[in-house]
């Protein structure tokens, strides 16, 4: 049998715990819940939709109101990492994917297929 000696026996379990510790707080997700002001530009056209958030775990709802009206949105929150989409008329969907980091949310978006871009969002206060 393998004596190992008290004191690496406490280290061992001591990075363990902090190897565990790190892992189960960076698994958590962002809280994203809220309205957010958001800049999006698609091939140089611009456009500032506003989205308002509700976060329950790692499931996203809501509201887009933008160029297109309003929708209801749906997605999920995995981490700092965000997906939602809302549907922009009949069988057709924009779908947005980003990430938190700052105190913003940015990334990409894709219009039915038809157009993608960029988009930035601050949360308004």
């Amino acid at each position: 049998m393998l004596k190992l000696a008290p004191r690496v026996v406490a280290v061992v379990l001591a990075c363990s715990g902090f190897l565990f510790a790190a892992s189960a707080l960076a698994a958590d997700p962002v809280d994203v819940s809220g309205e957010w002001a958001a800049m999006v530009d698609i091939a140089g056209n611009a456009g500032m939709p506003t989205f308002t958030l509700k976060q329950d775990g790692d499931k996203l709802t809501g509201k887009y109101k933008g160029q297109f009206g309003e929708a209801d949105l749906k997605g999920t929150v995995k981490g700092d990492e965000i997906e939602f989409s809302f549907e922009i008329q009949a069988g057709a969907e924009a779908v947005y994917k980003g990430k938190l980091a700052d105190g913003k949310l940015k990334g990409t978006c894709d219009y039915a297929g038809q157009a993608d871009g960029t988009w930035t969002a601050e949360k308004k206060k």
